[in-house]
């Protein structure tokens, strides 16, 4: 026991022990304490990313897409949306009665079948409207637009197309995506030219039509310009025009008078290419000719400055 008497009689080392036992409980209470309230922590459970895949879309019914389309969260609406296009639009019996019904007499019914065709369709499905049920359904819709009190398409100050009505707007938006994106066979067979354009409003007279649409067609830029631009590159686009009476017959003697000018049009490059090349030789073989005789003036003067400058003194550089 002496060493422990010692001990407690040595201030110093008391102090120590004491330090010493002091700074290990506070040390434990820590680590306990961090380990309490790591395992008493809740911690957010963090969002799997998830994909609908095309079994999950098949799987969906009418009834929970028609639930999800009103749900208050946008992106579960906009998402259900889009299903239901994809399925309206593959859906052959549903795409023929959208253009059966664009198709009907009455205009509520007929807008109703527009307005849904074009949420359903977009840029990557309108190869399906690329048929002949569609062109004609579109033309017959048309058709059935026509205002037989419109005013006379002759002011090229003042374009109509913004003020027509909606249901002519959307045919005419489908047929200049479709006459864009393929040709416009298939709409000049299904009566277009005839049954729409043919029936506006272009004049009284028949040098009055052609002279309106000509004008028409060169002061407008919108969907009707686009459809009849695009026709126009076409053979039976352009006889379908000249048979409706709405731009000029071309006589064959037009297309000679055309073949003529275009043959004089080349010669007259062919002669300007010949003058040019001409010309440049020309100049080639001068400033050659310049050379020469710059280099047979050069002569070297021999003088040492004790009398004055003679001819014998000049030395010419030979032609060699």
């Amino acid at each position: 026991m002496s060493w422990y008497g010692s001990f407690i009689r040595n201030d110093r080392l008391l102090l120590v022990g004491v330090g010493f036992s002091a700074a290990t409980l506070l040390l434990s209470m820590r680590f306990i304490l961090d380990r309490w309230r790591d395992e008493t922590e809740i911690k957010p459970v963090q969002p799997k990313t998830q994909y609908i895949t095309q079994d999950t879309e098949d799987a969906l019914k009418a009834t929970t897409l028609s639930t999800l389309v009103g749900h208050y969260n946008y992106t579960i609406r906009e998402t259900a949306a889009k299903i239901i296009s994809e399925r309206a639009v593959n859906d052959t019996s549903t795409l023929e009665y959208l253009l059966w019904g664009i198709t009907r007499p009455d205009y509520d019914e007929r807008i109703k079948n527009l307005r849904a065709l074009a949420i359903v369709t977009d840029p990557h499905s309108l190869i399906l409207l690329h048929q002949w049920k569609a062109y004609t359904a579109l033309v017959r819709s048309l058709e059935l637009c026509v205002d037989p009190e419109q005013e006379t398409l002759d002011d090229d100050d003042w374009d109509e197309y913004p003020l027509r009505d909606m249901a002519e707007k959307l045919c005419l938006m489908f047929l200049c995506q479709l006459v864009g994106h393929f040709d416009s066979e298939q709409l000049v067979r299904a009566g277009f030219v005839e049954r729409w354009l043919a029936k506006q409003n272009w004049g009284d007279s028949d040098e009055a039509r052609m002279e309106n649409f000509e004008h028409y067609m060169t002061h407008r830029n919108n969907r009707i310009t686009d459809i009849v631009s695009n026709m126009r590159r076409s053979v039976g686009g352009k006889e379908a025009l000249e048979k409706a009476g709405l731009i000029r017959r071309e006589s064959p003697l037009d297309s000679l008078d055309e073949d003529s000018s275009l043959l004089g049009r080349q010669s007259d490059r062919y002669n300007l290419l010949v003058s040019i090349r001409m010309r440049a030789r020309s100049l080639e073989q001068s400033a050659e000719e310049q050379r020469m005789r710059h280099r047979n003036r050069e002569a070297m003067v021999l003088n040492d400055g004790t009398h004055p400058v003679h001819s014998d003194d000049i030395i010419h550089r030979s032609a060699d």
